[in-house]
Parts: structure tokens; C-alpha cells; sequence
């Protein structure tokens, strides 16, 4: 029979790795709950700590509609990508820069590619430079901030249509769309415990 003393340690060795275990699963679920906040805490930094404006939400159709082209001006809008370093894509713009007439409706596309051997989650966060020029970019339709699944060694094309409001004031001839993706750990692992789809039967 085991003495009392070799019960009292054998019970709090049992104790300690309960303990352990706790904090183990604690890690995990923080850092599940950390990859799917990622995003909008970092819509709260720009935003509220550095002072940059995020935005992707579409613009409202009717208002878009009521603006006049300015032919007599032209707004250089350059594109800048960013791929944050646990997301193994390539992403970029089509264009690095164009030339529009404010009020008129302007589409580009940009790439993006899963480099790895599994299919991936990622969400790209946007911003308008410089700052002020904000509300005067009108994202019509855009990819910003939604799921975006690309398989393994899938590429995709996405655009992105924008009008600049004719409102902007005429010091500002150029604007800076700026896009980085960062990968959706969260929704990547639901992702992966989806089952497999069997041979033969045609994915939706």
C-alpha cells in the first residue's frame, strides 16, 4: 500500500498537470480567438492610435450616381500591396498607378496567389493616403475586409471599383490605395476539419 505521503504527492502531481492542462488549452483558445480578432484590432489601431482611415465598406450607390464627371481634372490613384508574413501568398495590383477623371467609375484587379500546400484563409485590410483625401474615395465594390479562400496553388483575380468624389479638394492630385492580407487562422482551421470532398462528386 502506498504511505500517505506517497498519495499526497501522487495527488498533487495529478493537481499540477490538471493545472497545466488548463493553461495549455487557455493558450490555444487565446490564440484561436487572437488570429480572429487580428482584424478588426488592427482597423482599432489605425484608426484610433496611428490616426489612418480605414474603410471597406461599399459606397452608397445613389450618391455615387449623382456625381458629374470632372473631365476638366485628372487624380493620379497609385496601388500598394502588402502580404503579412504568416501568410504565404503573392499579392499585387495589376496597375501600380492610374489616372482618373473625379466622378467617373474606375475598375482594377489585383492578383493573389496561395503559395503553400493547403488551402488558406486570408483577409485584406485597406487604407486611403493621405488621410484627409478619405472621404473622398468611393469604393463601389471591393474584397476588403471578407474571407477570401484560396486552395493550394490557387491565384485569383479580384477587383475593385472606386470613384473619386469630384469634392476633393484640387491641392490633392494624387491618392494612395493601399491593401494588406493577413491570414485568417481561425477561419483556417474550421477550414481544415471541413471533410475532404470525395473523388468523382463536383465541388459547389
Amino acid at each position: 500500500m502506498k504511505s500517505k505521503t506517497d498519495q499526497h504527492e501522487s495527488l498533487r502531481v495529478k493537481h499540477d498537470a490538471r493545472g497545466i492542462a488548463k493553461v495549455a488549452l487557455s493558450v490555444v483558445a487565446a490564440s484561436f480567438l487572437f488570429g480572429f480578432a487580428m482584424v478588426p484590432i488592427y482597423r482599432i489601431a489605425c484608426e484610433h492610435v496611428l490616426g489612418i482611415k480605414l474603410s471597406g465598406d461599399a459606397a452608397d450607390a445613389s450618391r455615387v450616381a449623382l456625381m458629374t464627371v470632372d473631365e476638366s481634372r485628372t487624380v493620379t490613384v497609385e496601388f500598394v500591396t502588402g502580404v503579412n508574413s504568416k501568410l504565404p501568398w503573392d499579392f499585387k495590383a495589376e496597375n501600380v498607378r492610374v489616372s482618373v477623371h473625379p466622378g467617373a467609375l474606375t475598375e482594377v484587379w489585383f492578383d493573389a496567389t496561395n503559395n503553400s500546400t493547403a488551402a488558406i484563409v486570408g483577409n485584406a485590410v485597406p487604407s486611403v493616403a493621405p488621410n484627409e483625401a478619405s472621404p473622398y474615395f468611393n469604393k463601389t465594390e471591393c474584397f476588403c475586409f471578407t474571407e477570401q479562400t484560396l486552395q493550394a496553388g490557387e491565384s485569383r483575380r479580384m477587383p475593385v471599383r472606386f470613384v473619386v468624389d469630384p469634392q476633393l479638394p484640387k491641392s490633392t492630385t494624387t491618392l494612395t490605395l493601399s491593401y494588406t492580407f493577413y491570414a485568417n487562422e481561425l477561419a483556417t482551421r474550421r477550414l481544415s476539419l471541413l471533410p475532404a470532398p470525395l473523388d468523382g462528386i463536383a465541388k459547389n
